[in-house]
């Protein structure tokens, strides 16, 4: 029996909520807070460049600051370019892995360096449970 791929459980590319490196760090934490999401993919046409997540906006408190000295900034300058990314046709046994040596709770989909989807750790064990129920059933079956 094959292994389960993670193109099988990721979120479409077209259905993510994505940024754009020029947007308002402030826009960007009213779209996180709006759409109730903890990251997103950034990214320029179809090119993943980097990920916005909360603890990325969290360095707008960091830097502190009243009145006239208010952070200012865009997503390019408070993302984190160095993502990790996979392809859709890995397994996602392998995927898991990933998830357990990283602090991560998701990751994008790349494939011929363009944004195809994203996976998260739920996904991934909704994949593993399916998995498991498919090899119990087989083995009462025999």
């Amino acid at each position: 029996m094959p292994l389960p791929k993670v193109r099988d459980y990721m979120v479409q590319a077209s259905e993510l909520h994505t940024l754009s490196p020029d947007v308002d760090i402030y826009d960007a934490v009213d779209f996180l807070l709006k759409h109730r999401i903890s990251g997103a993919p950034v990214t320029e046409g179809e090119k993943l460049v980097g990920i916005l997540s909360e603890k990325d906006c969290l360095k707008l408190l960091a830097e502190g600051g009243v009145g006239a000295d208010i952070p200012r900034g865009n997503v390019e300058q408070y993302m984190t370019r160095k993502v990790v990314s996979i392809p859709s046709k890995m397994d996602v046994y392998y995927a898991a892995g990933i998830f357990l040596r990283n602090h991560f709770r998701r990751m994008p989909i790349v494939d011929d360096d363009k944004l195809v989807g994203q996976i998260s750790r739920r996904d991934i064990l909704y994949a593993l449970q399916q998995k498991l129920s498919e090899e119990l059933k087989a083995a009462e079956g025999k």
